[in-house]
């Protein structure tokens, strides 16, 4: 019965996406550094805390489905673009003994040249721009 209330309930409504599960990770941490530094910082930090479960609430209980999906997928997308940063930092935090690696003044990918072989001339591979840097 509370089950099918609770289903009628949200009918129409946009529910819990990626950014919501985000904003209410977010808000667990902010309300436990919230409860650590009580007494200076906790003032600041429980009222952004509402604020985010606030919105978290609001984005959850919208009708505007069209609008709550783009803010989800602009979500996804700079998630997935921090996710591949990180990615090619730890790739290079790995390889940093055997490759050094230089970005393209033309494009900005990261080119990645073997150590030990002095001063070379370096081709992007996606635009063919060519450098030259000390490896």
């Amino acid at each position: 019965m509370m089950r099918e209330k609770l289903l009628r309930l949200m009918a129409g409504r946009n529910g819990n996406d990626e950014l919501n599960r985000f904003l209410l990770y977010a808000d667990v941490a902010v309300l436990l550094l919230a409860m650590i530094f009580s007494r200076s910082l906790g003032r600041v930090l429980m009222p952004l805390a509402l604020i985010v479960l606030g919105i978290t609430y609001f984005r959850m209980f919208s009708r505007n489905l069209m609008r709550r999906s783009e803010e989800n997928g602009k979500y996804l997308i700079l998630r997935s673009r921090v996710r591949a940063t990180l990615r090619l930092w730890k790739d290079q935090w790995v390889q940093r003994k055997d490759y050094k690696f230089f970005v393209c003044p033309a494009c900005k990918t990261t080119l990645r040249v073997p150590k030990g072989r002095g001063k070379i001339k370096i081709v992007c591979r996606k635009c063919g721009n060519s450098f030259t840097g000390k490896s």
